[in-house]
């Protein structure tokens, strides 16, 4: 490529993709495109395009909008998860063989790089904040490197970062476009979560201003004053946390995010969240097992009681979507029983379930290999509702159906009434929301058929 081919005349063309997963897709998926809210890796990637550069930028989420047969682009970046990476891998050859250059980056990118350069001209390995922008000096000056690593002491806590261009994308086409972000990563060491072993146990942190002042504007420009959160763990730095939920009281907005348990033994803490606006708190509750606990290395989780801590947050005005994973090695085949009559008894507004999932490059992954534990490498299957891995005390099929079991027998219409009642939410979304997941519970032999290769049937345990 030549260096002069681009000018202020004549853009470059580039087109940022987020592939289609199995859950939210324009055709074919178990949600609407109505109830996914608008993805904030694009909009954060569109803003760090350097404003003197000759560059064109469309945003495509696949979940949404199929992508055109003609798409025309000189450069397309993806962003890459385990669940959509042979998508990704499908789109980026058809692309090449077009003669268009592919990026390709995300958590799966940055666990797998030799995997994903396979499949790329290029790939950014970690956060993008500096390699991103120098990606694209590089491509516009014909010498774009086959890899990009961003340095592990690169810093958030700087007040000059762009706010991301949530504009480029149509609302109307998403539950929410207000998706914010304060911090990454988590100091926790959860032996299944991709968080530590792709971006490490550093905590991130945006300058407090910045959050703000990035609120202020996206309040200023839409007039929404209801936002989500992304964060991993909004309450790691207890510090940070109390100063940003200061922050927060005067703008007057009302917003959902993440937590642990452990926000359970700070009740100044979870006063001042509520005093901010916290309307909703997303739990990893995990297992009812203390076995399981450690091995899911969340033994902390131990210290709280559930149902206290959930009485606790509802006292506030907190709305509770508690998070449960089964699979562990320590769970029995009571483990689903004993979830669903807790999720009950203590009035959790959302349960929600998982199959737990080795995503290649955490802990649980290697371990399990060693162990000689996983069934496939089909990564389309780690969607967190596949069993893709041998179970130690019940079988896959045992699994699978006490997974669905669990999520049938929640969202029984008895259930629903009998778990809003306990948490006196009475709210129409709260009813919305509960029965958008009894459409799911009952429909997911349609969606996750856990149909296997021939070559791991011997292997199953039925």
């Amino acid at each position: 490529m030549e260096p002069s081919v681009f000018t202020p005349q004549r853009k470059m063309k580039l087109v940022l993709i987020s592939p289609k997963g199995p859950l939210y897709r324009s055709r074919g998926g178990i949600f609407k495109r109505s109830l996914r809210y608008q993805p904030l890796t694009l909009t954060t990637l569109a803003a760090l395009v350097p404003k003197d550069l000759p560059v064109e930028i469309t945003l495509i989420d696949e979940s949404i909008h199929d992508i055109p047969h003609d798409l025309d682009a000189d450069l397309i970046g993806m962003t890459v998860i385990t669940g959509n990476a042979p998508r990704t891998y499908e789109l980026a050859a058809g692309f090449r063989a077009r003669g268009i250059s592919v990026v390709l980056g995300g958590p799966h990118v940055t666990l797998l790089p030799e995997e994903a350069a396979l499949n790329a001209d290029a790939v950014c390995i970690g956060y993008a904040e500096q390699s991103w922008p120098q990606l694209l000096v590089d491509f516009l000056a014909g010498r774009m490197k086959a890899s990009y690593r961003q340095e592990a002491d690169f810093q958030l806590a700087v007040p000059d970062l762009p706010f991301p261009e949530r504009e480029l994308f149509d609302s109307k086409n998403f539950l929410t476009q207000a998706v914010f972000e304060a911090t990454r990563s988590c100091a926790h060491n959860c032996e299944f979560c991709v968080a530590p072993s792709a971006w490490g146990r550093k905590q991130f942190q945006h300058p407090v201003e910045w959050v703000i002042n990035d609120i202020r504007q996206f309040v200023a420009r839409t007039g929404k004053r209801k936002l989500i959160f992304v964060d991993l763990n909004l309450v790691s730095d207890i510090g940070y946390a109390k100063a940003l939920f200061t922050a927060l009281i005067p703008l007057k907005i009302q917003w959902f995010g993440l937590s642990t348990v452990l926000i359970a033994h700070n009740h100044e803490l979870m006063e001042l969240m509520a005093r901010s606006g916290c309307k909703g708190l997303l739990l990893g509750l995990e297992t009812v097992s203390d076995g399981s606990l450690k091995d899911a290395g969340k033994k902390f989780n131990g210290s709280v009681d559930y149902k206290t801590l959930i009485g606790d947050l509802h006292r506030l005005g907190i709305s509770i979507q508690g998070c449960f994973v089964f699979g562990l090695d320590h769970d029995t085949h009571d483990v689903f029983e004993r979830t669903v009559d807790l999720a009950i008894d203590a009035g959790i507004d959302l349960p929600r379930f998982s199959v737990l999932t080795p995503f290649p490059g955490t802990p649980l992954f290697h371990r399990l290999e060693q162990e000689q534990r996983i069934l496939t490498k089909d990564w389309s299957l780690y969607d967190a509702q596949h069993v893709v891995f041998e179970p130690k005390l019940m079988s896959v099929h045992e699994l699978e159906m006490g997974h669905e079991y669990a999520w049938k027998k929640v969202y029984r219409y008895s259930s629903i009434a009998k778990r809003l009642w306990q948490a006196k939410n009475f709210r129409p979304l709260a009813l919305t929301a509960n029965l958008g997941y009894r459409f799911y519970a009952h429909h997911l032999h349609q969606f996750y058929t856990c149909d296997w290769p021939i070559e791991y049937a011997p292997t199953r345990k039925v």
